[in-house]
């Protein structure tokens, strides 16, 4: 039966009265708002887009989508009332806010914790399913009691970024059982899974969903999640058959360097150990810059102090891993990133900025 919990306070639809909210951190209050919402039959809300390909923008989304979205995320694995659902993202997002749908759609007990690097450290009891970004699921790995956790959960969606392959590599290995998923909040939440392994990520479509490309081959989805109207979207994708498909990046991102395309983050994904090694800690994205001759340039910003030796390196290293064509034609470090709300970071203004 459904129950939301967060430390000592408790919703339920026999228990349906909030609690003191003045009690409650900020995520606490949006959290037993909403459900309180829901549970009071609210039929339409008003929910903010990440930001991380544009400026913020407010979207209303029904009740009905929502439901869909549930519906299929719970078909496709086969959930059932006894399952438990942990919500450590945000409910002010679309990610943390769908969680708490899943709950009440599937009648699941769902717990509550505050939004943090490693939110299983806090936890006792086990869990069924759980959505985390990459940033959290690093940090359980990095945990041995946390990484004990997590081995326990029996599906773990992560989304709100790419994987890079040093951590679907140790996923992998420690035979967690997670899923990428790719959605975004147009499309309330996930639209397609793929099984994280040794291998290319391969999206699989939920049901009742109907995906395809435009000329440019970017995804089109239509779905009842999207109110059955179809949407485009600018995710460079290969479709793999009717309801599979590939992602390689998105078509703001992609370089058109001297006629040849290169996607950012793709060649992210393979450069991420090189990274981690010689620039710790450093967030990092590839760009295109303008250039006379090539019409663009690929070139990589590294957040934080750089020194010569460090960028030397950082050549050097680019050399062996990428091809002629993909190495960066210049790397700049900038003390600190411009970032979306959701802490996406925002490479149109960062780079703008330099």
């Amino acid at each position: 039966m459904f129950q939301l919990r967060y430390q000592s306070h408790h919703l339920s639809r026999t228990l349906s009265t909030l609690p003191a909210m003045e009690e409650l951190p900020e995520f606490a209050q949006e959290a037993f708002t909403f459900c309180k919402d829901w549970l009071d039959e609210k039929d339409r809300f008003v929910q903010a887009t990440s930001g991380s390909t544009g400026v913020p923008k407010l979207q209303e989304i029904t009740r009905l989508q929502l439901v869909a979205s549930a519906t299929a995320t719970g078909a496709f694995f086969g959930v059932n009332s006894e399952f438990k659902l942990l919500c450590c993202l945000n409910p002010a997002y679309i990610a943390g806010k769908m969680m708490l749908v899943r709950a009440m759609v599937w009648d699941c007990e769902i717990t509550l914790v505050e939004p943090s690097a490693n939110p299983l450290a806090t936890q006792e009891e086990s869990f069924d399913l759980v959505a985390m970004v990459p940033l959290q699921v690093e940090a359980s790995l990095s945990s041995p009691s946390s990484l004990e956790k997590l081995r326990a959960i029996q599906t773990v969606l992560i989304g709100g970024a790419p994987l890079s392959d040093s951590l679907q590599m140790a996923l992998s290995k420690e035979g967690i059982a997670a899923w990428q998923t790719f959605g975004m909040t147009e499309t309330v939440s996930h639209i397609a899974l793929a099984p994280i392994g040794t291998g290319e990520l391969i999206y699989e479509a939920l049901p009742g969903i109907e995906i395809g490309v435009s000329e440019n081959q970017c995804l089109w989805i239509q779905s009842p999640m999207s109110g059955s109207e179809k949407i485009q979207t600018n995710d460079v994708i290969e479709l793999r058959s009717k309801n599979t498909f590939t992602w390689l990046g998105r078509v703001d991102f992609v370089v058109n360097s001297g006629g040849i395309k290169l996607f950012p983050e793709l060649l992210e994904r393979r450069i991420a150990p090189f990274l981690e090694k010689t620039c710790p800690g450093c967030a990092y994205f590839l760009f295109g810059e303008k250039d006379s001759r090539l019409g663009e340039q690929l070139v990589l910003y590294v957040e934080g102090t750089g020194e010569e030796n460090k960028r030397l390196a950082l050549e050097a290293g680019f050399e062996q891993i990428l091809g002629k064509y993909e190495v960066p034609k210049k790397i700049y470090f900038k003390a600190a990133f411009a970032y979306t709300p959701t802490r996406k970071i925002n490479r149109h203004t960062t780079a703008a900025s330099l």
